[in-house]
């Protein structure tokens, strides 16, 4: 971690509703005029997509699975140097993986490639990294250690896989078989490398939805944010005021000491009042570092 670069990480698996919180952050940034440099995790994939179809295929042969939850799959020491050097210069190197048509067009790549690999933008306020892996610890590295502010995205899994095999259907071109067994394979090193991570998080937002779910893969659509609530856990967290959360997001309680539940309709509320004070505690704590305000302000 470092007060002068902080970093803010959101983590959660492959159709975890991680997007949807990284445009709550976004608002969150320009209301509070924080230059953020955005990095998503994808970037930090081994493989390009024909690449991963053939280490794919390469396991079965020998009865191994591989995923993107994994090691095999990711370049954790890649991830682990981004943050280190961030925090350390306020500069790293990135690159995107082109998930679709869309997004490959400009750089006149297919999509499942990555772009060149390409240094930050210098002088931003903080680094926002989004993906599967912001939280990870292994027995060679350890990225967590060096996020200011580590946020999990925890649907309940049979909600995590209704939109995962909707996004993937609809927006990727994937078939239903394609993402279902993709499920399957990933079940291991999604156990050994992504929720463990909801044990390192400062604050966990996990949706629940209040519709029967018992079947995710034949479900046709995904149950709306009113159709769900929203368990926010707090954790190493000081001075978490709930009585105020409680008094300004309507229907919400508290189910533990540590826990605040709100209506699905008010997540972004809720996502709002919660991590505003944390980012702005962030910056104010970066201003100090940096010797431009003082201490006693």
């Amino acid at each position: 971690m470092s007060e002068r670069n902080p970093i803010i990480a959101v983590t959660g698996s492959s159709g975890a509703g991680t997007s949807t919180t990284t445009n709550s952050f976004s608002h969150i940034f320009r209301s509070l005029g924080i230059d953020a440099a955005m990095v998503e995790g994808d970037c930090f994939h081994k493989f390009s997509r024909p690449e991963m179809d053939v280490a794919i295929r390469k396991a079965r042969e020998q009865g191994k699975y591989i995923s993107y939850f994994g090691a095999e799959a990711n370049d954790f020491a890649a991830l682990e140097n981004c943050f280190a050097s961030y925090a350390e210069h306020g500069m790293a190197k990135v690159r995107r993986y082109l998930h679709t048509f869309d997004e490959a067009v400009p750089y006149n790549q297919l999509p499942g490639t990555f772009t060149p690999w390409q240094d930050l933008r210098p002088d931003t306020d903080l680094l926002f990294y989004e993906g599967l892996h912001g939280g990870v610890v292994t027995e060679q590295h350890n990225v967590a250690q060096h996020v200011d502010l580590l946020i999990g995205m925890v649907p309940i899994v049979n909600l995590e896989w209704i939109q995962k095999i909707i996004r993937d259907t609809s927006e990727r071109g994937h078939s239903r078989e394609a993402v279902m067994a993709s499920i399957v394979r990933s079940m291991d090193d999604y156990i050994n490398h992504i929720t463990p991570q909801f044990s390192r998080t400062h604050i966990n937002f996990q949706r629940v939805p209040t519709v029967d779910t018992s079947n995710p893969f034949s479900a046709k659509d995904i149950p709306s944010l009113d159709e769900s609530f929203v368990v926010i856990r707090f954790r190493g967290i000081k001075h978490v005021d709930f009585p105020y959360y409680l008094q300004m997001i309507n229907g919400s309680f508290m189910s533990r000491v540590n826990t605040l539940v709100v209506p699905g309709g008010k997540m972004g509320l809720a996502m709002e009042l919660i991590l505003t004070p944390l980012i702005e505690e962030l910056m104010l704590k970066r201003r100090q570092a940096r010797g431009q305000v003082n201490w006693l302000e």
